[in-house]
């Protein structure tokens, strides 16, 4: 099949991907004894469930020993990535001819939530990354799609997207940063907030006013780096998502080629949310690999914290609890999966379900990321312990790809408009 042959040879790299030390797994329990109930394979064919193991046992070899190393020195690992589009991980659903995987949403899914279960902050970004290729792939033309995309399939190049501005965040039609039309070069001026891989990736996707006001006088452009007038502020502080720089991208008197436009003028906000409603999905699917984790990480603590002389497992307010964690895990990735096959299938109501699936899975994975940690008691707030970096790792889900505030309008105001 043509359009598995990069992750043909995913599947045959499983026999020596497998060979996963005791230390990996005593400090990754997500992969040991998984219950039934939460198994993420249930409802996957054998193809996904190949490719699939290959994703977690990348996320337990390669990611998760040098999780807390990135998190703590904030290293953007590139060299990790790049082992990662050997498998085929730097373009999942973009077509083959250019380097991609050509798999569907619901491949890309489960490949996101494996690998967050190794580092929600590395694979946040490559799902960004995977968000610009395909954008690229799918609105550009001929040359743009054989320029940029076997650069960004094989990881050889990084991705940024570009759209959220220091004046315009949940109102994203509102941009203000410019672009005037000046013989075959596009001028632009203005900057961007909040992008991950700012200054240290190499191409940006970033979407600019060419017309007038509101969402119809936006364009998008494909910007590299090295290109005269583009610069970056200062690497941000944050709370989570070390492992993938945040810097302001700006633009003053950048020139930028006509022949570097996606799509015809005016189309630019169209192409965004369409971005973003993939983008939704696969931070969605990040955040149950991090959910899944955390569950597993906290039933391993009450097997084998003691306390008043017998194991925590043998709490039943704890039971419980661990109960309703599994329960919204197993919703949360339900949901996610369908809003997946809606968007493959370019059903009428993919966006109200990658909103939806967006809403719930990030709010709810969160809140069984902070049970876990509450279930681990103080040693869940050492840096020791994976869970808490689980957790800050996932917060900022609910803000960003649009955030949970938005996705409750998008979905009210399809509710609302129907008959």
């Amino acid at each position: 099949m043509a359009a598995m042959a990069p992750l043909g040879r995913v599947v045959g790299l499983c026999s020596r991907i497998c060979r996963t030390p005791r230390s990996v797994f005593n400090r990754n329990p997500q992969r040991r004894g998984i219950a039934s109930c939460i198994d993420p394979a249930h409802g996957l064919t054998d193809e996904q469930k190949d490719f699939q193991k290959v994703a977690f046992d990348f996320a337990a070899n390669e990611m998760a020993p040098r999780m807390a190393e990135w998190d703590q020195k904030e290293v953007f690992p590139v060299e990790t990535m790049r082992k990662a589009a050997q498998l085929g991980f730097g373009g999942i659903y973009v077509q083959p001819d250019v380097g991609g995987s050509g798999l569907s949403r619901l491949d890309t899914s489960v490949i996101f939530e494996a690998l967050s279960t190794g580092c929600v902050s590395t694979t946040a970004y490559i799902s960004i990354h995977n968000m610009c290729a395909w954008m690229i792939d799918t609105f550009g033309n001929a040359k743009q799609r054989e320029r940029f995309c076997p650069d960004l399939c094989s990881m050889e190049k990084f991705a940024s997207y570009c759209l959220t501005e220091p004046g315009s965040g949940s109102d994203a039609a509102s941009l203000l940063t410019s672009a005037q039309l000046k013989g075959d070069h596009y001028i632009l001026n203005g900057s961007k907030a909040f992008i991950s891989g700012g200054g240290d990736t190499d191409v940006y996707v970033v979407m600019v006013r060419t017309g007038g006001k509101g969402p119809k006088g936006i364009s998008c452009m494909v910007v590299e780096k090295g290109t005269p007038g583009l610069s970056f502020g200062k690497k941000e502080k944050k709370v989570g998502w070390n492992s993938q720089p945040t810097r302001a991208v700006i633009f003053e008197d950048c020139a930028v080629p006509v022949s570097h436009r996606l799509g015809e003028e005016g189309q630019g906000f169209s192409i965004a949310m369409k971005g973003l409603n993939g983008g939704r999905i696969n931070i969605a699917s990040c955040s149950l690999g991090a959910a899944h984790a955390c569950v597993q990480l906290a039933k391993e603590h009450l097997l084998v914290r003691k306390q008043f002389g017998e194991t925590l497992s043998n709490n039943q307010f704890l039971q419980f609890k661990l109960a309703e964690m599994a329960t919204k895990l197993v919703a949360s990735r339900l949901l996610v999966r369908e809003a997946a096959k809606a968007l493959q299938e370019e059903r009428p109501d993919a966006v109200s379900l990658c909103s939806m699936a967006k809403l719930f899975a990030t709010d709810e994975c969160f809140n069984i990321c902070n049970q876990a940690l509450q279930m681990h008691g103080g040693y869940g707030y050492l840096k020791d312990y994976a869970v808490q970096q689980f957790v800050r790792d996932i917060r900022v889900h609910q803000i960003l790809e649009g955030t949970n505030e938005v996705m409750r309008m998008i979905i009210s105001r399809n509710l609302l408009m129907e008959p």
